[in-house]
């Protein structure tokens, strides 16, 4: 998700998950029947607060999870139309960062690599 920061420039929002204790983008796992880019909007509006519009796809991902199981997240830009962050189970700590920051902050090289990715192609950030 993106926002016109302080002087004009781009910010992204990392958020932290207390149940892994990193810094990540938000994300989750699709509903029976229910497409990717309705369960995009959906986990980021359940972690965050932020009811979202989707913008251009960005690369995807493929890991372990820590019990071994493999995991694809799909991500898209996405723009803010409202809302505003309420910590919660998932997800106890969002920060609105200039990219550069953000990939400091990030825990994952993969998110990392997404957030590039959307740098260098001028679209917003997941």
């Amino acid at each position: 998700m993106t926002r016109t920061g302080a002087g004009d420039g781009t910010e992204v929002l990392v958020a932290h998950r207390p149940k892994y204790d990193d810094w990540s983008f938000p994300k989750g796992k699709v509903d029976p029947g229910e497409s990717d880019e309705d369960c995009a909007l959906r986990e980021v509006e359940e972690e965050t607060g932020l009811r979202c519009r989707l913008g251009d796809e960005l690369p995807t991902t493929a890991y372990l999870d820590r019990k071994g199981r493999s995991k694809t997240v799909r991500y898209w830009a996405m723009t803010v139309l409202d809302g505003t962050f309420r910590p919660n189970e998932e997800v106890d700590e969002a920060r609105w960062l200039p990219p550069d920051l953000a990939a400091r902050l990030l825990s994952h090289d993969r998110d990392r690599d997404v957030l590039a990715a959307s740098v260098e192609l001028g679209l917003g950030a997941p």
